[in-house]
């Protein structure tokens, strides 16, 4: 598929989304129209007094959080993915997200401010997927991928289990409701000033993704193939490892933990556009994002009280791992 032939589709998805997001707006306890939704987005005048401070403080932002938390859980999940060579392999896979999450509960037990919560997401998740890196090269074994997969399942235990620790540490009345709500996952108290701190760190991230989109596809093809091309494998790989952890982290410091986007997302775009990274980390990003946002619309609105998050995707991404374990490495072809 050529450059000329993405740009419809991926325009179509981008209409979509925006469909989308004007849609989930008029839903919620405080019913609103589309008319009056569009009429406060362009700054004219409305009947409702109360449809702008819905609109701007709760209903927008939210809408903004599940469009970055969908799009960059993808983003990141379509970089190890092609980087490790399996689509089986995800920030949730390699311990990324625990990692960030346990960074995020320091942050929160420690009653930092939401920069110091996204800084300790970011080295957690870090620290994480460096551990993971670091246990696969010491464990030299012909099956690369089953050694990461492993070492993933075992340093998100470790951060699980320091998780739980400082849960059964925290001020139950304040600190422990708050370390809850990262854990399982939630859009519910997201504010407009949560997505501007991150945006930034996301942003930054995306960049190194988007020049080096092309090495991508050549790490892809294997170490040595690629130095035979000029390609510096470990440098590059740094790099791109750092950066979707970034952008994982970026997203966990505002809505907690939520599995599973970084292991289907891709694969469903990889099903759409191919393996070729140029053309799927936009497919990606925008599918992951109306997926999100779809979860989260269904997870306000499904039952009385919200379902969390990580819950929903979960249900979701579970049967479609089993799957993907089904078929094996005759996925990635």
């Amino acid at each position: 598929m050529t450059s000329s032939r993405l740009t419809a589709p991926l325009l179509l998805l981008a209409l979509g989304i925006v469909a989308l997001a004007l849609f989930a707006m008029t839903i919620g306890a405080y019913r609103l129209d589309l008319a009056d939704i569009l009429a406060v987005v362009l700054g004219q005048a409305v009947s409702d007094s109360q449809a702008g401070i819905v609109i701007w403080s709760i209903r927008l932002p939210r809408v903004l959080g599940a469009l970055a938390l969908g799009a960059c859980l993808a983003a990141a999940g379509a970089v190890y993915q092609q980087i490790f060579r399996n689509p089986l392999v995800s920030p949730d896979i390699l311990g990324v997200s625990a990692g960030a999450g346990l960074g995020a509960v320091i942050g929160i037990f420690l009653s930092l401010p939401v920069i110091g919560i996204q800084m300790l997401a970011f080295v957690g998740g870090l620290a994480a997927v460096g551990a993971v890196m670091g246990l696969a090269a010491g464990i030299r074994r012909q099956d690369t991928v089953l050694v990461l997969v492993l070492a993933g399942v075992v340093i998100g235990a470790l951060a699980g289990s320091a998780t739980s620790l400082l849960k059964v540490l925290a001020d139950p009345y304040d600190q422990l409701p708050a370390i809850t709500f990262w854990l399982l996952g939630s859009l519910a108290a997201t504010a407009g000033s949560d997505i501007m701190a991150a945006l930034p760190f996301a942003m930054v991230a995306l960049v190194p993704l988007v020049l080096l989109r092309h090495k991508v596809d050549v790490l892809a093809m294997g170490d040595e193939e690629a130095r035979a091309l000029g390609v510096d494998t470990g440098r590059i790989r740094i790099i791109l490892i750092v950066a979707a952890t970034l952008i994982t982290a970026s997203v966990v410091s505002f809505a907690g933990v939520v599995g599973w986007v970084g292991l289907i997302i891709p694969h469903f775009a990889r099903m759409l556009v191919g393996p070729s990274f140029h053309r799927l980390l936009p497919t990606a990003i925008l599918i992951g994002a109306g997926f999100m946002l779809i979860v989260d619309t269904i997870a306000r609105t499904i039952a009385v009280k919200e379902v969390p998050l990580g819950i929903l995707t979960a249900v979701i991404g579970a049967p479609v791992f089993v799957y993907l374990l089904a078929r094996g490495r005759r996925a990635w072809s």
